[in-house]
């Protein structure tokens, strides 16, 4: 395709899925449905031409921003917190599933080899992180739930693309067991190393950057440079996105800017936004291609309605026999297992959750041509993520009919409040020992009495204000502001308040900072 046309059909992708994600999100509806019966009606309409999957460019260019995205807003606190449960789901149950799921394909399709039927399983196991969220959100389930969710849809990602790697490893060459769980582990251990290096470096970098331009920059290319320094090194280029995500995710308050911080999340809610929508809507487009390889190679209408229904079948039963086997265990196993045992509920609820979405429709088309029916597991995959995603509607009635308890709204405001007011006390105590002896006395005075003011403009002292007197005023608040940031973080180590609060009152410290340097930046702060 010409440069013109390429841009071209890029144009289109971004306003269709603009589009219908506005449309149906008026509605009510599922946008990841709605774009993929978007893009499977046109891939039908004559004239149109037949869209190429390039693997590469899924595994190189949209996995990576995608799980960084993710894992940047992921927190580390929580995920802690939750580990043992979250490593359960993440890697048990991807194994778990794996087995049972492969075996199951294997015993379904007899022209599938047991090898390509392991790499299949791998493509299905890892729920989306995006929906997910979005379904959590929405529902208003406990915390607790909802951080189990977001970490395993997380972590779980990197288990699965690691088994697939291994099963592909096992389609186009003869390994064994033991080569497998060796790779298995050195993926891990490289994987981790990476990110957890590429994130201190670029944390380090970060403490020295004076620019948010500077500084979004180099965040947009982190991903992509875990991943590959991750791959290169035989390790596990996901795992070392994500520990990248998450370690930059944490350690931002404390050494990048307020401007960087702001741009950070709106830049990264964006990229995230047009990936995920707009890899349904290209799967979509190849619903025609698909369909016919599926024909062309698939036993039949009946017998893959059959197919369908045991795949779909062994996804949910080995979900919900692995959780709930994992709920008993916490609830009858070892004293300090049954101090962090959840109630029945929560495991149907978790259970329920089994969203597939963007990595397994990415990830299917990294399944290489020697695979034994290719297209036809292409279209199994096709299946899956659209039942899951149907499946998923369901939820809000499980989730009302489980009368889960609701996250207290009430609660969390007073924690927001007392935060915030713990992080004023802080900048009110730091500014006794800020003040010059040239500064007037009634700055001081004014920052005292209203710690908490937002963006006051330039005229705020009247029209005689001397320049000396406003350079006093942003010159303590901004000192104040890095007291009460550090009085929130402070508060975040130490596990005196849920995250829900340390976020908004970060966001509200980051957003009074950037209107205070927008009004009177420092020298060399404006680029």
């Amino acid at each position: 395709m010409d440069p013109i046309g390429t841009i071209t059909w890029i144009v289109l992708f971004v306003l269709t899925t603009v589009a219908v994600t506005g449309i149906v999100g008026r509605l009510g509806w599922s946008a990841p449905v709605a774009l993929v019966v978007v893009g499977g009606a046109v891939s039908f309409v004559p004239g149109i031409p037949e869209v190429e999957v390039q693997p590469e460019l899924i595994l190189y260019g949209i996995l990576p921003p995608l799980l960084f995205a993710a894992a940047i807003r992921t927190s580390v606190i929580d995920v802690r917190a939750r580990r043992d449960s979250i490593l359960l789901l993440s890697v048990g149950l991807v194994a778990f599933t794996v087995v049972v799921v492969g075996f199951a394909t294997f015993a379904l399709i007899p022209a599938v080899t047991l090898a390509a039927a392991f790499a299949f399983a791998a493509v299905v196991a890892p729920t989306d992180a995006i929906a997910v969220t979005a379904i959590a959100g929405r529902l208003g389930l406990p915390r607790r739930v909802v951080t189990i969710l977001e970490g395993e849809s997380l972590l779980n990602d990197a288990t699965a693309l690691v088994a697939l790697n291994a099963s592909i490893a096992a389609i186009v060459s003869v390994v064994t067991p033991a080569e497998i769980g060796i790779e298995f582990v050195v993926a891990v251990v490289v994987g981790t190393g990476v990110g957890f290096g590429v994130g201190w470096i670029v944390t380090f970098v970060r403490s020295r950057l004076h620019s948010a331009v500077l500084d979004t920059s180099l965040t947009l290319v982190t991903p992509f440079a875990a991943f590959l320094l991750g791959e290169f090194l035989h390790g596990s280029g996901v795992l070392a996105v994500v520990l990248a995500g998450l370690y930059l995710g944490y350690r931002a308050p404390a050494v990048s800017s307020a401007e960087a911080r702001v741009a950070e999340r709106l830049n990264w809610r964006t990229i995230k936004f047009l990936l995920e929508n707009t890899v349904f809507l290209f799967i979509g487009l190849n619903l025609k291609g698909i369909l016919q390889g599926a024909m062309s190679t698939g036993p039949g209408f009946w017998p893959t309605v059959v197919i369908c229904i045991g795949i779909l079948a062994a996804l949910v039963a080995s979900r919900f026999a692995w959780v709930m086997g994992t709920t008993l265990l916490y609830r009858k196993g070892p004293r300090r297992l049954r101090e962090r045992g959840w109630a029945w509920r929560n495991g149907v609820a978790v259970s329920s959750a089994g969203v597939r979405g963007v990595v397994t429709l990415a990830a299917v088309f990294l399944l290489p041509k020697e695979t034994p029916g290719r297209e036809y597991l292409q279209f199994l995959a096709f299946v899956v993520v659209v039942a899951s995603l149907l499946g998923g509607l369901a939820l809000p009635a499980i989730i009302r009919r489980l009368k889960l308890p609701k996250p207290s709204l009430v609660q969390e405001l007073a924690e927001r409040r007392l935060l915030m007011a713990e992080a004023r006390q802080a900048g009110i105590d730091l500014l006794d020992g800020q003040q010059l002896p040239e500064d007037e006395k009634h700055v001081a005075a004014l920052l005292r009495s209203d710690a908490g003011f937002l963006g006051e403009t330039l005229d705020a002292y009247g029209p005689d204000a001397s320049i000396p007197q406003l350079e006093a005023k942003y010159r303590l608040r901004r000192a104040m502001l890095d007291a009460e940031r550090a009085a929130v973080l402070k508060a975040r180590a130490e596990g005196r308040y849920q995250e829900p609060a340390i976020v908004a009152a970060l966001q509200a410290i980051d957003a009074e900072e950037t209107a205070l340097r927008a009004q009177f930046p420092k020298e060399g702060e404006a680029g």
